[in-house]
């Protein structure tokens, strides 16, 4: 499969379960803390898609989507938001930030991988 995932989640234990399930699932992962650490990295390393948590510190998920959506690199990229927040109002925002999907934790394992199976090309 080849293809390279980028999971953005301040909590470990969300981050390694996320992790495994993709990687159970045949794609490259790597991981980051927060908004800050993923766009840094971003900034050198190209993803295929990017599954990232809203709240966290230093940057939330819909600032780190809008940064990223500002890259040409990332314009298509699928950016998925993997959050608590269930409202149709932060929907909205994300939808407006730029993100290609919403998923409310806690997350299905074999529903993360259709989704991923689904946007990933």
């Amino acid at each position: 499969m080849n293809k390279n995932l980028l999971v953005v989640d301040d909590s470990p234990s969300v981050r390694q379960m996320v992790e495994a399930t993709l990687k159970g699932g045949g794609y490259q992962v790597k991981t980051a803390k927060d908004g800050r650490e993923a766009l840094d990295i971003c900034r050198t390393t190209k993803f295929d898609f990017v599954l990232t948590d809203q709240n966290m510190p230093n940057m939330d998920g819909l600032t780190l989507i809008k940064s990223l959506r500002a890259m040409s690199a990332y314009a298509r990229v699928p950016l998925i938001v993997l959050t608590t927040e269930a409202s149709d109002a932060m929907k909205a925002k994300g939808k407006a930030a730029g993100a290609t999907g919403w998923m409310v934790k806690p997350f299905d394992p074999k529903k993360l991988l259709e989704v991923v199976a689904k946007v990933v090309r």
